[in-house]
């Protein structure tokens, strides 16, 4: 049996530890209960975005769980309309002033679209607000790898994490396998494909193993190395997605679920990583 529990972690390169299960908020507009119910449940990781619009409901469940700010691992990402040096710092307090907090442990810039001038500036920011202690860690969010290595030209240090979509259908690999030589951790969003789990190798692993489809792909996500962010606001889906450590996956259902793959054909999502 692994050795995986609710409260594994992994460490970035900033040194600091990242719980492997998160909880998205994306969508979510019952933050204040949703994410107090989560942190009670076992969840220590929140991810959340600035153009989620529910910044100031994920503070004020972060304080209603009753849990210390020092537990619980919080995330938020600038989005693009954001983008550059000023308006990314003036974004960032903006964050922090919603949230409640006086710092935040992982800010991503969420996407790349913003054009490369803007994008490195924007990652300047996110530095000089790590060294001023603003943010703990810093990463990216959608970036391929002409994007890191655009930042390496800069002379800059890379990000701790890149946030993906990752599941069966849309693994990413060169990507993935890129981020991995170069400690940078991946996690993994949308990992329970918005829901869309009827795929009949998907439900037999679930029959196999007695348990939901959703507990599949996010066992799969964790044994594959990945941070799964699984999003919901249903309080039993919140529960039955953090009851995945009492089963494994073995070789061959890996090894099935791997082979779903379709590359980029298998995104749901916006997927921008070849974003010039």
């Amino acid at each position: 049996m692994s050795q995986l529990t609710l409260h594994s972690t992994a460490k970035l390169s900033s040194g600091y530890e990242i719980p492997l299960l998160g909880y998205g908020l994306w969508l979510n507009r019952n933050g204040v209960e949703t994410v107090a119910d989560a942190i009670k449940v076992g969840y220590r990781h929140i991810d959340v975005a600035q153009s989620y619009g529910n910044e100031k409901e994920v503070g004020e469940g972060v304080r209603a769980s009753g849990y210390p700010r020092s537990e619980i691992f919080v995330t938020s990402k600038i989005m693009n309309q954001n983008h550059g040096y000023e308006s990314t710092s003036a974004g960032v307090q903006q964050s922090l002033n919603r949230l409640g907090f006086d710092y935040i442990d992982l800010f991503l810039i969420h996407d790349p679209l913003s054009g490369k001038e803007r994008r490195l500036a924007t990652y300047r920011a996110l530095l000089k607000l790590r060294d001023d202690g603003k943010v703990k860690s810093i990463g990216v969010s959608n970036y391929g790898i002409h994007h890191f290595k655009e930042i390496q030209a800069a002379g800059l240090e890379l990000p701790t994490v890149n946030q993906i979509e990752i599941h069966p259908f849309c693994q990413q690999k060169p990507i993935v396998e890129w981020c991995r030589k170069n400690n940078v951790v991946v996690e993994a969003y949308c990992p329970l494909i918005r829901g869309k789990m009827d795929h009949p190798v998907i439900v037999r692993i679930a029959e196999k193993h007695q348990r939901d489809p959703g507990q599949i792909l996010i066992r799969w996500s964790l044994q594959a190395g990945f941070i799964p962010l699984p999003k919901t606001a249903n309080p039993a889906r919140i529960r039955s997605n953090a009851d995945v450590y009492n089963f494994e996956l073995d070789a061959d259902d890996m090894k099935t679920l791997n082979d779903l793959d379709q590359g980029a054909a298998g995104a749901i999502s916006w997927n921008p990583v070849d974003a010039d």
